[in-house]
């Protein structure tokens, strides 16, 4: 799930710029792409590269950017902080994603951050964020009437960052998506957390809900099936998560899904039968399935072996 970097990022094709990159290589308009500013294990520090990317790029033209490997020396948050100190130079800065290190870089529970809500104040004008992460991960309730996208990737997402979001001001909000983990990795968030987004009442432009990657999937199933929000949606992602037939029933017996463009289950612990009665029962809706997970392979070689049954959310460490 965070095995490549970003190649296309708010709609516009991501650009590096990392210790190696020279100041008089060939690069585009600063306007025309996402730029993605990485660090690396064993080279400058990340404020140099970044520093040294501020030089070469005009950067009141740039409008999304990429915040990559910054660097382990024990304290998170770098990347966030550097972009803050410098927000007077990226006036027109619309989307940023916050964490765009693959696995071979740093497990996705290893990235370490912290309070980002000063990433958000610096910039009001921000329509997009997304952050990868959520060791030390703080965020206090915000007010952005600009906002349009949210997203949190995360093997562990803290309660604290569900309840911030909860009881924000983001009256354009149009896409949401919480990947809330699991417990052993921070994944704290309980199901009563998420009633305030599942009302919609403070989201009056929400078209995309991703509640995904979850222990507790088949609860969030249930409640999704007479959450008053899902009546405005026009995509769903329930996936990522243990999702068991369970879950799918009571999609089924709850509020009609008929007008949703997109249903997105993949990654889930469905039988074959109960994939092809949600197929059948939305026909004019796009379900994405993929393959189901579960007993997919017995525990050893001999034919009479018991079948592995352990169930893991698709993302944790």
């Amino acid at each position: 799930m965070n095995d490549d970097h970003l190649t296309e990022f708010a709609g516009l094709p991501v650009v590096a710029f990392t210790p190696g990159t020279r100041p008089d290589e060939p690069r585009p308009p600063a306007g025309e792409a996402a730029w993605a500013v990485r660090g690396d294990w064993a080279n400058e520090p990340y404020r140099d590269v970044f520093a040294r990317f501020m030089d070469a790029v005009d950067t009141t033209q740039v409008t999304a950017l990429v915040i990559g490997f910054w660097g382990f020396d024990g304290a998170g948050g770098v990347g966030a902080r550097t972009l803050v100190e410098a927000a007077g130079r990226f006036p027109n800065l619309r989307a940023v994603f916050l964490g765009d290190i693959v696995d071979e870089e740093f497990h996705i529970s290893w990235i370490q951050h912290d309070d980002i809500t000063p990433l958000v104040e610096a910039f009001p004008a921000l329509e997009r964020l997304e952050v990868r992460g959520g060791l030390n991960l703080a965020l206090s309730p915000i007010r952005n009437p600009n906002l349009k996208v949210l997203r949190f990737e995360s093997g562990g997402l803290p309660a604290e960052i569900v309840r911030a979001v909860t009881a924000s001001d983001v009256p354009a909000l149009e896409r949401l998506d919480l990947w809330l983990g699991d417990p052993q990795y921070g994944g704290d968030t309980e199901l009563g957390d998420l009633a305030p987004i599942l009302t919609g009442e403070r989201l009056p432009a929400l078209r995309h809900l991703g509640l995904r990657n979850c222990v507790f999937q088949d609860e969030i199933a249930a409640e999704i099936a007479s959450a008053p929000v899902v009546a405005r949606l026009e995509t769903l992602g329930l996936g990522m998560g243990l999702l068991t037939d369970r879950g799918a029933e009571e999609l089924l017996a709850g509020q009609p899904l008929t007008h949703l463009s997109t249903l997105d289950l993949e990654y889930h612990y469905l039988s074959e039968p109960m994939m092809e009665r949600l197929r059948a029962a939305l026909p004019g809706v796009r379900v994405e399935l993929g393959e189901a997970q579960g007993a997919a392979e017995p525990d050893g070689g001999d034919e009479d072996d018991e079948w592995d049954t352990e169930m893991y959310i698709a993302v944790s460490e």
